[in-house]
């Protein structure tokens, strides 16, 4: 990172299926990090622009939504332009084929669009309506290298290392998360030591058409696996001071070297049965 900075996670719910009253919230809660918060990045849960299940088949979802840039990004690209903040936003995406992919997008404190992550891990029951992604790319802004992941993409120890291996310092996980705590704890905190960046994972809180009910408990993780922020089961903010300096040192609020660096250290030779 080229500096100190301020984190949140917006962690609300979605009007299912109404993308208009989705991307008013989401001007509203980016306002409220900056204005609160001072924030530098302002994370969402995933598919915030329509919630997870929207009850729609995959034909009438694709019909929804839009491609990106358009107009499931316009009003939050000018907000973010407006309030001179970071943005990481999550909609459904028009893919081909009649179906749609799960994606976030980064866009930057001038409004503009620095990358698009595809969810390369579908859950099981969203393969009805989603098709997958085939990248982890890290993106370098003004703040730093920014990598994101949504969900159960965070099961995969893969896509954290090679994001860290790409030199993230961030890695945001947007989730409509639904399995245990302990689960989503330890994913989070094992995702960010994998990678030694920060993590920040949002998750949605509420309902949607599929009546499951969202915990929140969005968390913000150390590269150290140290969780500094986390959220209760509200629609609230999370957020935490990010320093570049932590990842220097052992454990978090210590001054002993970090000796053992697991990205610099792998031996990839000996991974062969891997891929």
């Amino acid at each position: 990172m080229k500096k100190d900075l301020v984190v949140c996670g917006a962690q609300i719910g979605s009007v299912t299926a109404d993308i208009d009253a989705n991307l008013e919230k989401g001007d509203e809660w980016i306002e409220r990090c900056v204005d609160n918060y001072s924030a530098d990045l302002v994370v969402f849960p995933e598919t915030v622009t329509t919630g997870f299940n929207t009850g729609l088949s995959s034909e009438k979802l694709n019909n929804l939504v839009d491609e990106i840039p358009g107009k499931t990004t316009k009003k939050i690209t000018d907000a973010a332009r407006k309030h001179r903040t970071h943005v990481i936003w999550t909609t459904y995406e028009k893919a081909p084929g009649g179906k749609v992919y799960n994606s976030a997008v980064l866009i930057t404190d001038r409004g503009d669009i620095a990358g698009v992550y595809r969810k390369v891990h579908p859950f099981p029951a969203e393969t009805e309506w989603t098709v997958p992604g085939n990248s982890a790319e890290v993106f370098t802004t003004d703040i730093g290298k920014i990598g994101m992941f949504i969900c159960f993409d965070g099961d995969f120890a893969e896509l954290a290392r090679i994001m860290g291996i790409k030199g993230a310092d961030i890695i945001a996980r947007p989730s409509a998360f639904l399995r245990s705590f302990d689960t989503w704890s330890l994913t989070n905190r094992a995702r960010a030591y994998d990678s030694r960046a920060h993590l920040v994972a949002v998750n949605q809180v509420g309902s949607d058409n599929s009546d499951s009910n969202y915990y929140g408990h969005s968390m913000i993780v150390t590269p150290q696996g140290h969780r500094i922020a986390q959220a209760l089961s509200n629609e609230e903010i999370v957020y935490a001071k990010l320093s570049k300096e932590p990842i220097n040192y052992a454990s978090y609020g210590d001054s002993i070297p970090m000796l053992s660096d697991n990205i610099k250290l792998r031996r990839p030779e000996a991974y062969e049965g891997l891929l």
